[in-house]
């Protein structure tokens, strides 16, 4: 797909300063038009073209050009005197240019991926050039105008005002489709914190061992096996969750998604839930003596199972570049296999293993002093997860025999 973004005419009589500032306002920590380059890109453009006033000054054309490629995103520029996206001879004078089809973004335009992507091909005459949109050269060359506009979410950034707009728009994007009632909640808690972050030097992976740093105090408040320890230390496993949360969306809001970091995230959450095992078993043994003891190496050695297959169930269902997309793949075939009466219930049932809604129950139970519940349960259901891995690795991420060596055991793989 291809991304057209235009740098107005009228920057071409401005200083040289007042255009850095403009274009290179930072929006959550990364400059304005480079946002908007990267947004595009995410949203699956692959040719990306930036069309400059002829008289832009070369410098500042380098800087755009320069600013993207850290990320690994190449544009081509074009350098046009004139050029007026409200005018259908601007648009034939980038003819040799243009796809057929293709995407308008404004360059002070901030928006998500997800909003670009899902654009409709408009079909219409003449397009609101203060918006995106999604179109062809035949429509766009066209002069007759036509009300039948689509309505794309984002913010159009022209002061300061509507930076910090659009700051919080992204921000509250920063989530996930899938999340559900409790992670929405516990994300509205985690804004402002991820706000102040964007501007800082402060990278998603240091925020993810800030988590893990939080889970072994909160271990340890567990371990001292009194009631008035135990709630203060399922508040911090609460805080640590709420870290878990920050360090994707400060990742999706400063374009720092990586696959080690993805793997980080997922290995941090398991590392934290080992240490609140752990904690809990010392507690309890102060209270219940060695049969704390056994149940808490059952829990454990059922946790480390359940981190280790699901890794190499991510690892199967995903390409190595993606690991992100895990959840969301596995939830899908879960619903395409509704018919077999395990994908429906662990489709029910799968939502409510999610960390945002289990540190929820952790602090209810742990006020309720309901902990040897907690224990049983999460025992129970860390067996069933490791089981239910290896089912559904067979089921649906089993390579093909002639790819995979027959003597292959699934659970020796997954050890």
């Amino acid at each position: 797909m291809q991304t057209v973004i235009a740098i107005p005419e009228i920057f071409a009589l401005m200083s040289k300063e007042k255009v850095s500032e403009l274009l290179l306002r930072p929006i959550a920590g990364v400059p304005l038009v480079t946002r908007t380059v990267l947004t595009a890109a995410r949203a699956g453009a692959d040719d990306i073209l930036l069309v400059c006033p002829a008289a832009l000054s070369e410098r500042i054309v380098q800087q755009q050009v320069g600013s993207t490629v850290q990320y690994g995103i190449h544009i081509r520029v074009i350098q046009l005197a004139d050029f007026d996206s409200r005018s259908s001879s601007g648009w034939c004078a980038l003819k040799p240019h243009l796809q057929q089809q293709f995407l308008w973004v404004p360059w002070n335009w901030v928006t998500t991926k997800q909003f670009l992507g899902h654009l409709p091909l408009a079909q219409f005459h003449f397009v609101d050039w203060s918006k995106p949109a999604y179109t062809t050269f035949h429509e766009v060359s066209r002069d007759n105008a036509s009300t039948a506009l689509p309505n794309p979410e984002g913010v159009a950034v022209t002061s300061p005002e509507s930076a910090v707009s659009a700051e919080r728009f992204l921000v509250a994007h920063s989530g996930k489709v899938l999340d559900g009632i409790h992670t929405s909640f516990n994300r509205r808690l985690c804004r402002p914190f991820v706000r102040m972050l964007s501007h800082t030097s402060v990278t998603p992976n240091a925020v993810t061992f800030g988590g893990i740093a939080i889970s072994l105090v909160s271990a340890i408040a567990f371990a001292q096996g009194t009631y008035w320890w135990s709630v203060p230390g399922a508040l911090l496993f609460y805080l640590a969750g709420l870290f878990d949360e920050m360090d994707g969306m400060l990742a999706r809001l400063k374009f720092a998604e990586s696959a080690c970091g993805t793997y980080l995230e997922g290995f941090a959450d398991g590392l934290s839930y080992l240490l609140l095992f752990a904690g809990m078993t010392i507690g309890m043994y102060r209270h219940y003596g060695r049969i704390a003891i056994f149940l808490g190496i059952a829990l454990l050695i059922g946790a480390v199972l359940a981190l280790v297959t699901t890794t190499l169930q991510r690892k199967r269902a995903t390409t190595p570049d993606r690991p992100n997309e895990y959840l969301g793949t596995f939830y899908r075939l879960l619903e395409q296999d509704s018919k077999n009466w395990i994908s429906r219930v662990v489709r029910e049932v799968q939502a409510f293993q999610r960390r945002g809604i289990l540190i929820h129950y952790i602090v209810l139970f742990t006020i309720l002093g309901l902990l040897p519940l907690v224990f049983a349960l999460a025992t129970l259901g860390a067996h069933l997860t490791w089981i239910l891995t290896l089912y559904f690795n067979r089921r649906f991420f089993m390579r093909s025999r002639t790819d995979v060596k027959p003597t292959v055991n699934t659970f020796k793989e997954a050890l």
